[in-house]
Order: C-alpha cells, then sequence, then structure tokens
C-alpha cells in the first residue's frame, strides 16, 4: 500500500516539476474545481453500476484530484498531503469515541447523535454569522435545498406534518398556474424555484432522500428512452419523423413490457 502510494506520489510531483508536463503544470486549485466535480459524478455512477473495475478505475480519477490539491498545496507552502491524511485520521478518532474511547453507544442513531455533539463542540469557538454557513453555495441545489431545511428543520423552523407540506405545494402550484397565464417569465422562474423546494421539504418529511429519488428516475427515463429508440430503429423507423402520438404508443409498449419482466 505505502509503495503504490509514494509511487503516485512521486508521479504527481514529477508532472507538477520543471520539464513534466505543461497542462499539469499550469493547474490551480481553481481550474481542478470542474474535474474533481466530474470525477465525484462518475464515481457515483461507478458505484450505481456494481461494475467492480469501473468503481476502481473511478476511485482511482478521485484519489488523483486530492493528490494534485495536495501537491499543489506543497508547492505553496500550505499543507501536504499527510497533513491531509492526519487530519482526516483525527477527525475520525475524536468522532469515534465509542471505538477510540471509553464511550456507549446502542446503535447507529446514538452514534450519529454524537458525532454532532461532538462536530459542535469542535466549532463552538468559531461563530457563523447564519445557522446556514456549513452548507456548500457551490453545491448542486437541489443538495443545498435539502440541506437548507434538515438545517431549518433543527432550528424548529419546519411544519408539523408532510400535509402540511402537501398544501403549500397545492398553493405554489396555483402560483405558477397565474404565472403561464399572465405569461409572466421573471416570476415563472421563481414560482417554480418556489415549487422544488417545497418538493424537497415533502421528500424530508417522508424520509425520502430527493437526490436519489431523482436519479433513480432519471435512470428510469433514460432506460425506457433508450429502449423506445431501439425498437423504432428495430421497426425500420426514424425517431424525428414520428408524431408524438406514434411516440407516445412506443412509450407506452415499453412501459408494459418492462412492468411484467
Amino acid at each position: 500500500m505505502s509503495q503504490s502510494f509514494d509511487k503516485l506520489l512521486s508521479i504527481m510531483t514529477k508532472l507538477r516539476n520543471p520539464g513534466g508536463c505543461p497542462w499539469d503544470h499550469e493547474q490551480t486549485h481553481t481550474s481542478l474545481i470542474p474535474y474533481l466535480i466530474e470525477e465525484a459524478f462518475e464515481t457515483v455512477d461507478a458505484l450505481e453500476s456494481s461494475n467492480k473495475e469501473h468503481i476502481k478505475e473511478e476511485l482511482g480519477d478521485l484519489l488523483l484530484q486530492i493528490v494534485f490539491h495536495a501537491q499543489i498545496a506543497e508547492e505553496e507552502g500550505s499543507f501536504n498531503i499527510n497533513n491531509v491524511i492526519d487530519s482526516i485520521s483525527e477527525k475520525l478518532i475524536r468522532r469515534h469515541p465509542h471505538v477510540f474511547g471509553n464511550a456507549q453507544v446502542k446503535n447507529a442513531s446514538e452514534v450519529s447523535a454524537n458525532w454532532e455533539k461532538i462536530k459542535a463542540e469542535e466549532k463552538k469557538n468559531t461563530t457563523p454569522a447564519s445557522l446556514l454557513d456549513s452548507i456548500p453555495k457551490s453545491a448542486p441545489a437541489l443538495f443545498q435545498a435539502y440541506k437548507i431545511t434538515k438545517k431549518a428543520a433543527k432550528a424548529g423552523f419546519d411544519w408539523d406534518k408532510p400535509e402540511d407540506v402537501v398544501k403549500k405545494m397545492e398553493e405554489e402550484l396555483e402560483e405558477i398556474k397565474k404565472a403561464v397565464q399572465n405569461k409572466d417569465n421573471l416570476n415563472l422562474r421563481e414560482e417554480i424555484g418556489d415549487f422544488f423546494f417545497c418538493i424537497v421539504n415533502l421528500a424530508r418529511h417522508l424520509k425520502v432522500e430527493p437526490e436519489e429519488a431523482l436519479r433513480q428516475t432519471n435512470h428510469k427515463f433514460r432506460n425506457r428512452f433508450f429502449r423506445m429508440e431501439k425498437c423504432i430503429q428495430e421497426d425500420g423507423k426514424k425517431f424525428e419523423t414520428l408524431t408524438l402520438k406514434e411516440l407516445d404508443e412506443y412509450w407506452n409498449h415499453i412501459k408494459k413490457d418492462l412492468s411484467i419482466s
């Protein structure tokens, strides 16, 4: 393990050194952000595919991003990869006193509760301007909405029950209808955003992770759409020449086949 990791570090150092790779040498923390995001998403895809080789490859690509940023930081004199590893190791030990200390827990829920207590204790000397400051503003909007609603609910600002959220959703839907009728595109964007936010709140109340739910629906749609394209091609037809009614017939046929299989 140590030899493999050291090899990776030496490769990265050589790539960044004079005489190495011009592209790698030009990269900064900021320029690498899109690659870090892309690799994280590709790792999620690999994990959901359950393809072991694919998972191994994508985890390697994700690890490369961590090593890359650590190398840049070391060159700047900020920190190095050992500092990164030591930092996460110390955090894991601190936040698992039931394993590395004398604390007693009965179940995973108590572990999570302890984690949050220890985390709060670690941050007690920092004074955030808002309870929401810990939520990354650069995170995907759906992720942010879920985290925001959780934080707000934890502070006591929440609906009492799911039915209350549904009622609010119905109100927001009426606002969307009005905006559509009035062709008020500026207001429409805001109302649709409010509606999305309500859906995320409802998902949280029902203990459904909205990101996972939407990803599952995306996967289902893509699978059906791919099968529909294949079926149309097998019939010797072209997608773009078919009417909406004909496409609906193919779609419903695919849905029926998938529900039977």
